[in-house]
């Protein structure tokens, strides 16, 4: 299924031929501003990434890893084959 754009637009014609017009000639920002994201979460969230790849590793076993590996490298091989 596509994904869907999470913006809405008005349901009366005449607003929404107004807010494409006003997007399409960059005379006022789209419907929704970008939202900013939080610093200290962004940074809180890049702690926890850092640490969770080795801390996975380090807890699976050297058979585990291998078949990872293995079902890795065939994902890899089957695309570049289509």
């Amino acid at each position: 299924m596509p994904k869907r754009s999470s913006k809405k637009r008005p349901a009366d014609p005449n607003l929404l031929a107004a807010s494409i017009v006003q997007e399409a000639t960059g005379t006022k920002r789209a419907m929704e501003p970008l939202r900013q994201k939080n610093p200290a979460a962004v940074a809180l969230g890049h702690l926890g990434g850092l640490k969770g790849g080795p801390a996975r590793a380090k807890r699976l076993s050297a058979i585990k890893k291998k078949q990872i590996a293995k079902k890795a490298a065939k994902v890899r091989w089957d695309k570049s084959r289509t």
